[in-house]
């Protein structure tokens, strides 16, 4: 008889689920699956990482998240910054030649202009004029000595009789009779005349010729301007009455108390324009050249224009050391004033701590991208990453408002790169 049994049947794509793989088969299944994880992980850290970056060599990865932007072709300028001090510049003394005492001080921060009082020495103003030539002298008329017909001795005394003959270039007289005469006024001439009746004519006061010479009708237009401030009419202008200076002034510091003898440092002053000190670093201050454009961010963030209008010649040291760089000490540096050409932008500031920006370097016509394009190549150098993902290795050079030169044989402009994110 044949052997019968129970048959059971499953269908071609089911399976028991009670049923369980040999035991073999199923570890060999978990190798194969974290092999396969190992090989993926692999891929990925080669195409991160750039391995072969440059164009011949370049590796595809899946691409990274992040922006896609274009190489560009642009103008690359860096900006540098350095502090700065806004105020009126250095207060220098006025060269006051009046002698006495100082009986009226004006206040620290007053502006004086043309023709208005500086101070007041013995009770007699001391009065500002424009010009750059200082005063020298007393401007007036002034006598020219008198011959007489027979000449005259040493103690005024005529010598008659004695058929002198006169001096070879006798001035002008009047008068009868040997031995008798009057002094002719002559007027004095030069620069310093010119710029006192260029003053005066400014003032106000006419009825003369504006000219290098002080005639009679200058000596008048004196006498009338002497009269207004409350003086002695004499027609003559001391070298101590008046200062001159290229413009108005502000008033700085005082140096003498009222009461005290007239000095040096009596009074000080500064121009009226408000400007910027920088204490540049003497080993680095090629940018400071007369005329150089700045920028000037304000303490209150506002941005203005500046220019470079003087730099001084000589090196100070640095706090605590010498300028040969002692230790502890910081670098000497050079004073860089920079004035402000539109004073209302501005506003009332006086003075406070500002930031002057200017040009270091700048390149024209460059590919450039942001700098946050870059990625660093595991064989070293940097790369960009393309859109498709290769990585390209280029060169850099200046870094710029937050953008990078580049260049290489395989970046060219338009082509779009990858910001990592």
């Amino acid at each position: 008889m044949a052997e019968t049994g129970t048959v059971t049947h499953f269908d071609a794509d089911t399976e028991p689920a009670d049923t369980e793989p040999p035991r073999g088969v199923r570890g060999r299944r978990t190798a194969l699956i974290a092999c396969g994880v190992v090989v993926v992980a692999a891929v990925a850290v080669v195409g991160a990482l750039g391995l072969g970056g440059g164009e011949d060599k370049s590796v595809s990865a899946p691409p990274r998240a992040g922006s896609v932007v274009p190489v560009t072709r642009a103008t690359l300028t860096e900006r540098t910054d350095v502090d700065g001090q806004l105020g009126f510049g250095t207060e220098i003394p006025l060269p006051v030649k009046a002698t006495g005492t100082v009986t009226w001080l004006p206040q620290q921060g007053a502006t004086v202009e043309r023709g208005d009082t500086l101070l007041r020495v013995d009770d007699r103003p001391v009065l500002l004029l424009y010009g750059s030539m200082p005063m020298y002298r007393d401007l007036g008329l002034t006598a020219t000595p008198t011959v007489s017909d027979a000449g005259a001795s040493a103690s005024g005394e005529s010598d008659t009789g004695t058929g002198a003959a006169p001096s070879a270039s006798p001035s002008p007289t009047t008068g009868t009779g040997a031995g008798t005469g009057t002094t002719a006024p002559a007027p004095i001439t030069g620069m310093d005349v010119l710029q006192f009746e260029t003053n005066l004519a400014a003032l106000g006061y006419t009825g003369f010729t504006v000219d290098e010479k002080f005639t009679d009708a200058t000596a008048r237009a004196v006498k009338r301007w002497q009269k207004s401030l409350g003086l002695t009419e004499t027609g003559t202008v001391g070298v101590g009455d008046v200062i001159y200076s290229a413009g108005k002034v502000r008033i700085g510091q005082p140096g003498a108390r009222l009461g005290s003898a007239v000095g040096e440092n009596t009074l000080t002053y500064t121009g009226t324009a408000r400007k910027v000190v920088v204490n540049a670093s003497a080993s680095d201050a090629g940018w400071a050249v007369r005329g150089t454009a700045v920028g000037i961010t304000l303490p209150d963030g506002k941005s203005v224009r500046g220019e470079v209008v003087s730099v001084g010649r000589q090196a100070d040291a640095p706090e605590g050391g010498s300028s040969e760089g002692e230790s502890g000490a910081g670098a000497a540096t050079l004073p860089v004033t920079i004035t402000i050409a539109d004073q209302k932008s501005v506003g009332r500031l006086e003075s406070g701590p500002v930031t002057v920006e200017y040009v270091g370097r700048e390149v024209k016509d460059v590919l450039s991208v942001p700098v946050a394009a870059l990625v660093a190549l595991a064989e070293g150098g940097h790369g960009l990453e393309t859109e498709d993902g290769r990585f390209v290795a280029v060169k850099t050079g200046l870094f710029a408002d937050g953008n990078v030169q580049v260049s290489g044989s395989g970046v060219r402009e338009g082509m779009k790169v990858r910001i990592p994110e």
